[in-house]
């Protein structure tokens, strides 16, 4: 019993340590990121992974979302992002730190939210959060409590039901400037497919492998058309797109294929049986989940991968 309560303690004072440690590199990170940010300006070319760079986005996504929010109209700097969990590596956090942006943003772990109000720098924004697991029928409940419109930016990342949740979303009054939506490279860049919507879908749960989730980028693009959003890149480590209002595409940001935008993900983040990392790349990683259902949202009928 003793051990058991050492070991416990161990792991909270190791947690407080990391995360004095991580919370202590803010200043030098943000100063590093103005600094990149500034040089983007000295850049000639409108391939968004040209302007990649990360401060406390999990990939290159904060340079992507500099370059946007520089060379198209926002009319309200605010962003809404949910499936954040703890939110110190996230796609918005650099924009509220660096840029001042005022957002909002939530995950479906209480624990995570709490762990985010209790930041030393949570006080300094204007950033509300909310504890709240994400489905269809709640969605448009959740995003009217904010009560903002013309919004600069909607990040959707909730590893699973990332396209019934966009489709849900009534943009009328958000009508954001920039959606980025996480897609599923491995179901390929041919086939408009994602996973079955389930109200209670959970990674972790839905396939031993991590792997079945979310959408094909083919997917999202019809969705994003649809609402009126042309596709302009992906990013180089291949699971986040990037939609602009198409009101908004200039000569400096300009829709692509998605042939042209699609981009393979390298990362290696599949699981075995026992749910350890089995560090799977290339085609293997579809061929485990080989004969799960998946939905045609072409033709709304269920296939096989």
């Amino acid at each position: 019993m003793l051990k058991k309560l050492l070991r416990k303690f161990a792991r909270f004072i190791g947690f407080v340590i990391q995360r004095f440690n991580r919370e202590a590199e803010d200043p030098k990170l943000l100063a590093l990121g103005a600094m990149l940010s500034k040089q983007q300006t000295m850049m000639n070319s409108k391939n968004i992974q040209d302007y990649e760079f990360k401060i406390f986005s999990q990939w290159g996504d904060d340079g992507i979302i500099q370059y946007l929010i520089k060379n198209i109209t926002i009319e309200n700097e605010f962003f809404i992002e949910f499936g954040v969990e703890d939110y110190l590596e996230s796609n918005t956090r650099f924009l509220m730190m660096h840029n001042n942006w005022s957002g909002f943003v939530m995950d479906g772990s209480s624990e995570h939210i709490n762990g985010l109000r209790k930041r030393s720098w949570y006080w300094k924004y204007d950033l509300n959060s909310k504890a709240v697991f994400i489905d269809r029928e709640n969605i448009n409940s959740l995003l009217s409590e904010i009560g903002c419109s013309n919004i600069g930016l909607l990040h959707i990342d909730i590893d699973g039901n990332d396209y019934h949740i966009l489709e849900e979303i009534d943009l009328s009054k958000l009508n954001p400037s920039i959606i980025i939506m996480e897609y599923n490279s491995v179901f390929g860049k041919d086939r408009a497919i994602s996973v079955p919507y389930r109200k209670d879908f959970v990674r972790g749960k839905a396939h031993y492998s991590h792997l079945y989730f979310g959408a094909s980028l083919k997917a999202l693009n019809l969705l994003a058309v649809k609402k009126g959003y042309a596709l302009v890149g992906c990013n180089l480590a291949g699971n986040n797109a990037y939609f602009v209002r198409r009101d908004l595409l200039n000569e400096q940001v300009t829709e692509i294929s998605v042939d042209e935008a699609y981009v393979e993900s390298k990362f290696r983040e599949s699981r075995d049986t026992n749910f350890n990392l089995s560090y799977l790349n290339g085609n293997k990683r579809i061929e485990i989940m080989k004969g799960l259902d998946v939905l045609n949202v072409e033709t709304n009928q269920i296939e096989k991968l």
